[in-house]
């Protein structure tokens, strides 16, 4: 079968989601092969998680540039395996330094790039790739015409679903073009205990509705005891509200979870653009000619206020 490259992403030793997501859309269309890079003294356990998930070789490469640098040594060890291995894909994860690691391989390869992929299948002459545009008004399918197609796929694409693969590690020496940008410091994330936004099953949003920041407290409480991530509408991150990197929408995080729940949201195509691909909508807000109501499974009309501590004293109540 054609190999597969994924890039496996991966924090604190730990494999990020999306990865194994990747894994279960490469075997559609051929044998994946799992990539991964910087990951030290947690390589071989990361190694394992991708073979659970089907990975029939991994590409393991170490050096201080992978954590001293950005997305350049990324690029070099990628470009490096796939030509190498005569891989018939790769797959990255569709988040801002995925994208432009792609967009850096895909040009070094000589091929073509496919961006924010919902689905994967196999197709004559190579993979055929699903994704929404016009602000996910639309779905088209795409295929690369020239070279090895490189494939970005968003988080929650599809149920990571676990096949034992062979899992053989291969150690691989990279040669670094150097010139890269260099991390000079590092700030850890306050961590709020919710999900990473782009990879969460659930996401609750605020907009406009919530009327000022300690309006939140809402969406926050039925975020938490639905296990969810929390959202927000442009609107409420300009208002200064809520911070930018929880902007949900064309100019912030796309998101694709399997329950989106709109609370004060009118639903402007700037919003709907990064939230429409959801698998289940649900809306509250106030105006029953809002926007928002006309893409959505289930709306609320109603004060979010009244609605949504309803709603979180009901999830709390069922999960005893």
């Amino acid at each position: 079968m054609a190999e597969i490259l994924v890039l496996v992403d991966h924090a604190d030793g730990v494999v990020r989601k999306p990865a194994l997501e990747l894994l279960t859309l490469a075997r559609r269309i051929g044998e994946p092969s799992a990539v991964v890079l910087g990951a030290g003294a947690a390589a071989a356990g990361i190694a394992a998680k991708a073979a659970e998930y089907g990975a029939a070789k991994v590409y393991v490469a170490e050096g201080a540039e992978f954590t001293d640098q950005l997305v350049v040594p990324k690029v070099d060890a990628l470009t490096q395996i796939a030509k190498a291995g005569d891989a018939a894909a790769v797959l990255v994860t569709s988040s801002g330094e995925g994208k432009e690691i792609a967009a850096r391989v895909a040009l070094r390869l000589g091929s073509g790039i496919i961006t924010d992929a919902i689905d994967l299948e196999a197709g004559d002459g190579g993979p055929v790739a699903t994704q929404s545009v016009f602000a996910a008004s639309f779905q088209v399918k795409s295929k690369v015409t020239k070279g090895v197609p490189v494939i970005t796929v968003k988080p929650n694409a599809v149920a990571p679903e676990a096949v034992a693969g062979a899992g053989a590690v291969e150690n691989v020496a990279v040669e670094f073009t150097g010139n890269a940008a260099k991390v000079t410091s590092r700030t850890p994330r306050v961590s709020t205990g919710r999900p990473e936004l782009t990879e969460a099953a659930i996401v609750v949003s605020g907009g406009r509705g919530v009327g000022e920041a300690a309006g939140f407290g809402v969406v926050e409480e039925l975020a938490d005891a639905l296990g969810a991530a929390v959202g927000a509408s442009r609107a409420a991150v300009d208002a200064g509200w809520y911070p930018h990197s929880n902007q949900v929408g064309q100019t912030g995080k796309q998101v694709s979870p399997q329950l989106y729940i709109a609370a004060g949201i009118s639903g402007a195509i700037q919003h709907r653009a990064g939230m429409q691909t959801s698998k289940t909508i649900v809306a509250v807000n106030k105006d029953p000619e809002a926007p928002i109501f006309e893409l959505v499974d289930y709306g609320v009309v109603g004060d979010l206020f009244a609605v949504l501590p309803q709603l979180t004293a009901e999830v709390k109540s069922r999960k005893g």
